[in-house]
């Protein structure tokens, strides 16, 4: 499964990183798509249509939809698996429809701060049409520039919010709710309990909690991004390693983001490399571009390497 960390309470830059775990890959593209790109929230007729007003550095899933980025004002989004049989998507009522594989994009491409994206959640109905003939059940975590964060889950039919600074950690079921009285079994967090070690969302969500708050402050922005990359690595998922239920899902890539300088990350389980490309430096690029980020040989800085492209989604 997946876990996202954010790490917004240091002094020099404020950083994410996620973790995309998954029984195949999940094919990933990053795409650059410029503000004023032309979208539709699926193929319904009551479908929603949108003009981007933000250019975003986004990673595409089995190319059919978003599924993390950043945007030009350094607001990030990521989706995350969360079990079908807890969510609930809103009924059909006449407000303009959104496909889930979609959401992590529009809200990239409409939305500056948080803080908008909750206040104006209300304004679509979200969707959950088939993903390759799966229902795939996902929660939005959100988080900007300024240390603001959120996690949206869709339940019983609502969108329930979580919003503040205090929502730095998220994987997968339970919902937020659970995982947090689940964390209050730990120390630092209320409990004695040292931390866990199994691969379990649960146990996941709390070593990402424990690690988080002994975190030092950084010294510089390398340091701030080295962070959140090390707690990431510390709850990914080795090739080969069983649940109990004798599932298997591997860690196939860790992305991150440095919002405050708009830096995108990105690398592959399978290179020992990381590299990133600098959002600031596409500022006037107008036409969409690609880049194949699992490639082996990709390190530093592969700005330049996006290449013109056309949308697949």
């Amino acid at each position: 499964m997946c876990t996202r960390i954010f790490w917004n309470d240091n002094a020099v830059a404020k950083t994410v990183s996620r973790c995309m775990d998954w029984a195949v890959s999940d094919e990933p593209e990053l795409w650059f798509v410029p503000r004023g790109t032309e979208r539709r929230g699926g193929p319904e007729e009551e479908a929603l249509r949108w003009t981007s007003r933000y250019s975003s550095l986004v990673t595409s899933m089995w190319g059919v939809g978003t599924v993390d980025g950043m945007n030009e004002r350094g607001l990030a989004a990521h989706a995350l698996y969360l079990d079908p049989e807890d969510v609930s998507f809103p009924e059909p009522d006449g407000r303009p429809t959104l496909a889930n594989a979609l959401w992590t994009q529009y809200l990239l491409d409409s939305y500056a701060t948080v803080a908008e994206a909750v206040a104006d959640l209300d304004r679509v109905r979200i969707t959950s049409p088939l993903f390759r003939g799966l229902e795939m059940g996902v929660h939005i975590a959100l988080e900007d520039a300024s240390g603001d964060a959120a996690v949206i889950e869709p339940i019983d039919g609502v969108l329930v919010v979580h919003h503040g600074p205090e929502y730095t950690v998220m994987a997968n079921s339970p919902a937020l709710d659970e995982q947090l009285a689940n964390l209050a079994r730990y120390r630092p967090f209320g409990g004695e309990l040292p931390p866990p070690g199994d691969i379990t969302s649960l146990d996941r969500f709390v070593r990402a909690a424990y690690f988080l708050h002994y975190l030092p402050e950084p010294e510089n922005e390398e340091q701030a991004v080295a962070g959140v990359f090390q707690l990431i690595a510390n709850v990914s998922v080795p090739f080969g390693a069983p649940y109990s239920t004798g599932d298997v899902y591997p860690t196939w890539w860790r992305a991150g983001a440095d919002l405050t300088n708009r830096v995108y990350y990105f690398g592959a389980t399978r290179s020992p490399n990381i590299f990133w490309v600098c959002l600031d430096d596409l500022a006037e690029t107008t036409e969409v571009r690609r880049l194949d980020p699992t490639q082996l040989s990709l390190v530093g800085d592969q700005t330049s390497g996006l290449e013109p492209a056309t949308l697949s989604y």
